[in-house]
This record gives C-alpha cells, sequence and structure tokens, in this order.
C-alpha cells in the first residue's frame, strides 16, 4: 500500500510540484467529474494551484492544489519514520526519478529539497517571492524572507498572509535535518578553536 500510495505521491503528472507536493493532484485540472457520491450526489473537484477561484469556505485555498507547509513536513516526518523501521532494504519506484528505485530516506530528502527551493535563489531571484518587488530585485532587501501561508504549486510563488514564521519557518528545520551530520562536526571544530584561543589567552595572562 505504501508503495502504491508514493507512486502517485511523487509523480509530477499527479501530486509532485517542483517546489513540495500539491494538496489536490494536477490530474484534476482535466478529470473534475468524481461522478455520484452515495449521500452527496454528483460531486466534482478542481485543481486550483493559486489563489481560490471560489468564495465558498471563505475562500480558503490551502487544500485546493497550493503547496501547503504543514502537509508537507507531516509527510517528510512520516517517511522519515518509515524509513527508520523498515530500513534501506524498502525501495520504491519514483516516477520524477524515470522509475529508478530509491530508499524512503532519499524520498524524505527529495522532498525536503524541493520544499527549501521556494526560498532557494533561482535565475536571480527566489520563486515564492519572484514577483515581490522589492524582495525580488533589490539587494539591499533580497535576504529579507517573507513566509508566506501556501504557495502556488507550479511556480512556486508566496500567496496568503506573508508572517507565517510558525508552520513555514519549519523550512529551517527541514534544512537543518537534511544536513545534520555537518553541523555537530562544524561545531565540534569551533569548539576547538575556541578552546585553543581560551588557553592561549590564559597562558598570556599568567605570563
Amino acid at each position: 500500500m505504501l508503495r502504491r500510495i508514493l507512486e502517485r505521491l511523487l509523480s509530477e503528472q499527479e501530486f509532485l510540484s517542483p517546489y513540495g507536493v500539491r494538496s489536490v493532484s494536477r490530474i484534476h485540472a482535466e478529470q473534475r467529474d468524481l461522478g455520484v457520491l452515495p449521500g452527496i450526489g454528483r460531486a466534482l473537484i478542481e485543481y486550483v494551484p493559486g489563489e481560490s477561484t471560489s468564495d465558498l469556505f471563505g475562500g480558503n485555498s490551502n487544500w485546493r492544489g497550493p503547496i501547503w507547509m504543514p502537509i508537507n513536513y507531516s509527510i517528510v516526518q512520516a517517511i522519515e519514520k518509515f524509513h527508520r523501521f523498515l530500513g534501506d532494504g524498502f525501495r520504491v519506484t519514483v516516477p520524477c526519478l524515470d522509475g529508478r528505485e530509491v530508499t524512503l530516506k532519499e524520498i524524505a530528502n527529495l522532498l525536503a529539497e524541493r520544499l527549501v527551493g521556494l526560498y532557494r535563489p533561482k535565475d536571480g531571484s527566489r520563486p515564492a517571492l519572484a514577483t515581490q518587488r522589492p524582495f525580488a530585485a533589490s539587494p539591499h532587501w533580497q535576504d529579507l524572507l517573507l513566509f508566506y501561508e501556501y504557495f502556488h504549486a507550479d511556480t512556486g510563488q508566496g500567496l496568503g498572509a506573508a508572517h507565517q514564521t510558525g508552520w513555514t519557518g519549519l523550512l529551517a528545520n527541514l534544512v537543518m535535518r537534511r544536513y545534520r551530520r555537518d553541523i555537530p562536526e562544524f561545531w565540534s571544530r569551533q569548539s576547538v578553536t575556541i578552546n585553543a584561543v581560551s588557553r592561549e589567552s590564559l597562558e598570556l595572562r599568567v605570563a
């Protein structure tokens, strides 16, 4: 079952965007009719990658197609937990990698890298801020980041509220988790350097 779910999740024709996992499959840009559902009647679904085209439910767009960080972060965490249990022997065929088989850890890293790509500079600007001047163009503003509520599933443009340092701030945690092997080593080197400098200063004072 997990393999079947991930095959759809990691298909760029369905859920996988260049910037993370869409909240609705892209397939519903064309296939909107869900048929007749018991107790509901005829049901329709529409893939909307950006701002909502409907005022229903307050016009909320998070779950109609865009990239939403709480969903994506939960998926990355879940896949990492499955990897800890199933190990490297459990491999999945990944459509976006031309059918190559990879481990669950590699899948978690793939998703994390795409999410971080929302704010990674590309062609002179960050996808999440590409249309937001002066953040996209001014050298004085380029490192001042707005943490958007959700993101356009096809372009990565930040949408909704721009102060979501709670769930969108989880990007920093994804960066740390991706490179955590390097971080302890870096701080270990810093600690050795600081201790050496402290001993040298102490010896100078004693002398």
